[in-house]
């Protein structure tokens, strides 16, 4: 048998693969009518400022940076007869002034008021980030120093914003209604009936509520 190959070549042989055409490298057609969406939504959270001038008494139980406190004289007024009656003529020596009442009144300082929030979506944390955005602007406000307050009544009958403030920091002025969050709290219970009344944040409250965002 005669082989006609006069030289083999003894090289392995290695195979180079060829970069097929990307199916992706023509061009797109733009998508018309297309927009970008939102990153985040938010939650509508409406405000107002109180001033001291204003002259809002407090009631019940509150810290002391919230209000100034006045002392007040109070005079009922008029004369009151020592003795004796009838129809007769009284002489002024019988007649007698009560004394001066001192009362102490608690006149809130400038501060915010949480009038109004509501959130596109419960339970995801867009009520409490916008709060958080508002103890922020608070707390670098000279005149608030931090303070913000809010008044706690049910839009509708089956819904109330006191947990949800209480469990950002917020309490009552009604010591009363503290122990009631704090009951609802315990027993996985909703707040029924709804209590109503003035809370505030605290200042010890309003520096957890910054830096862990959430209490609950």
């Amino acid at each position: 048998m005669i082989n006609n190959i006069q030289t083999m070549d003894l090289r392995p042989q290695i195979a180079v693969a060829k970069a097929a055409p990307s199916v992706a490298s023509f061009s797109m057609p733009p998508i018309l009518g297309f927009k970008t969406p939102q990153l985040k939504e938010k939650a509508t959270i409406r405000i107002k400022k109180i001033k001291r001038g204003d002259n809002i008494i407090i009631p019940g139980e509150i810290d002391d940076d919230y209000v100034d406190i006045v002392e007040e004289n109070i005079d009922s007024g008029g004369l009151y007869q020592n003795s004796g009656g009838g129809n007769f003529f009284t002489p002024s020596s019988m007649l007698f002034k009560p004394p001066i009442i001192k009362r102490k009144t608690k006149y809130l300082k400038n501060c915010y008021i949480i009038d109004y929030i509501q959130a596109p979506k419960q339970r995801c944390g867009l009520g409490t980030e916008a709060v958080k955005q508002l103890a922020e602007k608070a707390m670098f406000d000279s005149r608030a120093e931090g303070r913000i307050v809010t008044f706690s009544a049910p839009v509708l009958k089956e819904a109330s914003p006191a947990l949800f403030f209480y469990k950002l920091g917020f309490r009552f002025t009604d010591p009363e209604s503290n122990n009631v969050m704090e009951e609802c709290l315990r027993n996985n219970m909703p707040d029924l009936p709804a209590q109503i009344g003035m809370m505030y944040l605290p200042k010890n409250r309003l520096q957890k509520l910054l830096m862990y965002g959430e209490l609950f």
